[in-house]
């Protein structure tokens, strides 16, 4: 049973917890990367490039294995056996991974600007006492005579 408690006080620790959201979060934002490249991104730019499916772009390793028609789609060549390098999804993904990279640079750099505001926003106040030249006994900074040994103090 004390296996089980030290699991149940890790799983609750706020490290674990924030981990959790964390990958929760991270998963639901690639999905809407891969949407936003897949569905909106992608499709403007094989428009573009003479009506390009990039899913479809791939390379036959063993051509003289299995005749794949051309302009054959991946799913189709594969069933057909063929073996393929698929070198558009690749680049569909590196396209995702710029621009998560670039989500993730803007909001440190947005998490930075905001710790830099809160810093300067701190007031860093001066020292609240004083030591007394004549009987050093420490006394509030604004004290015009000593309370401990009545000496008028310098100003």
């Amino acid at each position: 049973m004390s296996f089980l408690r030290d699991f149940k006080d890790f799983l609750f620790k706020g490290n674990a917890l924030d981990l959790a959201v964390g990958v929760i979060v991270a998963t639901a934002f690639s999905a809407v990367v891969n949407s936003l490249v897949k569905d909106v991104i992608m499709p403007p730019i094989g428009l573009a490039l003479s009506g390009v499916d990039f899913s479809n772009l791939y390379i036959q390793l063993n051509k003289t294995a299995v005749a794949v028609p051309p302009g054959t789609p991946v799913a189709a060549a594969h069933e057909m056996g063929a073996v393929t390098l698929n070198y558009g999804n690749f680049i569909t993904t590196i396209i995702n991974f710029v621009i998560i990279a670039f989500v993730i640079f803007v909001l440190i750099r947005a998490i930075t600007k905001a710790k830099e505001v809160a810093k300067k926003d701190v007031k860093v106040e001066g020292p609240n006492t004083k030591v007394c030249p004549f009987c050093q006994t420490e006394i509030n900074i604004k004290a015009t005579r000593c309370p401990h040994c009545t000496s008028q103090l310098p100003e």
